[in-house]
């Protein structure tokens, strides 16, 4: 019998027996520590690389900066008064770079970021002072564009009038993630990036208030209605930005000394929260719901009124919520559709999503044609107008070119005409008079002689001139 006192039987492990457990053990438990520590490297990578914290600006520093940019007045004002004329300018010709520019120039971000920012660290006295400027910014920018949609002469409805007067999801989802930029970008140290007015841009606040001011001018309730509504709605959703990045940030709220006021100012701050949000976050989600049905419904008319010779003219989508149905109405040109097709297309309404959607499909009787012929024919009278605007714009132009080649030209063909010639200057311009009224087309020659003591027959090369030139009004200078 072996004496366990041994030290060959005690106990205590030896190193052959740890090796063992440690073999016994690596396979699984080492890929799991190796996966674990991938997992916090990679988790550390990307908390380093989304982090706000570098170049991030002091709360205090960031609250004042936005509060500086609230207040409209002197500068301010007067900045925004003539945003509102370039971005109306643009609006009226029709002009994207000018709109762009405006909005550029504009300081319209200041109060309504102050908004945000103001009922995210409770500070009630800045909610005040954002709204109040807020309102102002909104009359001024208002009553600038109606006063010069009212004076201009050019009131047609141009397509970036019109696209300012129905708001999409697409708005939404830009003045969001506009705001959100923003808001970043201000609570940097460094402002001198170009994220402002990208947002600026992209959120374009001014170009509504001037298609309100201009459904106000010409009397058009609609564009006033939509216009405002667009505004309204980036707006709400650029200082919702603002509130969720300052709370994501954790700045501090503003503590009251008197609770009393304290709790009251919250309240007060807090029925402004759901008044202004709530109904702005159902807006918006009602209008994803539209989009989604017009997305759902043009595919279906696609697809399944894709006939060889019929056509879809006309596609109105009514989107109804509640009792009534929506509507999707087409007008068909063409080869008549059976009653049997049509009852195929309606049963197909389901399968794209269109379950609670009535089809109204109107085909084109022989009065409807005559109504698509006259549309056909305002078309080609609008196309011959603009076709008959570029030739004006055309010969108008022309009045004014003198090419090289041409000066070229008559330059050696009047050294060979006159052998005393050695240089010729040719210009040609508009004649006006002091009221700036636009006369005769002028061509002004001046012509430096070889010798100065052999005359040039002025009279023969005026008269030459006007027959190559095509012009009667003819000035000749010879210089000594």
């Amino acid at each position: 019998m072996k004496n366990t006192t041994d030290p060959e039987y005690s106990g205590t492990s030896g190193p052959e027996d740890a090796t063992a457990a440690s073999q016994s053990t690596t396979p699984r438990e080492g890929v799991r520590s190796s996966f674990s520590v991938w997992l916090r490297e990679v988790g550390e990578y990307l908390k380093d690389r989304f982090s706000l914290e570098d170049d991030k600006a002091q709360r205090d520093e960031v609250v004042a900066n936005i509060a500086k940019g609230v207040e409209f007045r002197g500068v301010n004002l007067w900045v925004l008064i003539f945003a509102t004329m370039i971005a109306s300018l643009g609006l009226n010709v029709n002009s994207a770079a000018v709109i762009i520019g405006a909005m550029l120039v504009s300081p319209i971000m200041g109060p309504i970021m102050g908004i945000g920012l103001s009922l995210g660290i409770n500070d009630f006295e800045l909610l005040k002072k954002s709204l109040r400027n807020f309102v102002l910014m909104f009359i001024v920018a208002i009553i600038t564009s109606t006063i010069y949609f009212f004076i201009s002469p050019l009131s047609s409805n141009s397509s970036e009038l019109l696209a300012r007067t129905t708001p999409t999801t697409y708005d939404v989802l830009i003045a969001l993630f506009g705001g959100l930029a923003g808001i970043v970008a201000q609570t940097r140290q460094d402002r001198t990036s170009t994220v402002i007015p990208g947002v600026a841009i992209a959120t374009a606040l001014i170009p509504p208030l001037c298609t309100a001011g201009f459904g106000i001018a010409t009397g058009q309730l609609r564009f006033f209605l939509g216009a405002f509504y667009l505004f309204f709605i980036n707006s709400v959703f650029i200082a919702l930005a603002t509130y969720v990045m300052v709370r994501f940030l954790k700045y501090e709220k503003k503590v009251f000394i008197d609770k009393v006021r304290e709790r009251n100012v919250k309240r007060l701050m807090m029925a402004i929260t759901l008044v202004t949000f709530v109904p702005s976050v159902v807006i918006g989600f009602h209008m994803v719901q539209v989009s989604l049905f017009e997305s759902s419904a043009d595919k279906y008319v696609s697809q399944v009124f894709n006939f060889p010779h019929t056509r879809v003219i006309e596609c109105n989508k009514r989107y109804a919520h509640g009792r009534h149905p929506s509507q999707i109405e087409l007008l068909l040109l063409g080869e008549p559709l059976g009653e049997e097709v049509v009852e195929n297309a309606r049963s197909q309404l389901e399968r794209f999503g269109l379950t609670d959607t009535e089809l109204i499909v109107r085909q084109a009787s022989g009065e409807e044609r005559i109504d698509v012929a006259s549309l056909q024919q305002s078309y080609g009278e609008l196309l011959e107008e603009k076709n008959r605007r570029i030739g004006e714009m055309s010969s108008l132009l022309q009045r004014y070119r003198v090419t090289n080649v041409e000066v070229d030209d008559i330059s050696r063909e009047m050294g060979a005409m006159m052998d005393n010639i050695r240089t010729v200057s040719l210009t040609k311009g508009i004649t006006y008079d002091v009221a700036g009224t636009p006369g005769d087309t002028t061509l002004v020659c001046v012509v430096t002689p070889r010798d100065s003591l052999r005359a040039i027959d002025r009279e023969t090369l005026i008269r030459w001139l006007r027959v190559r030139t095509h012009v009667d009004n003819v000035k000749l200078f010879v210089e000594p």
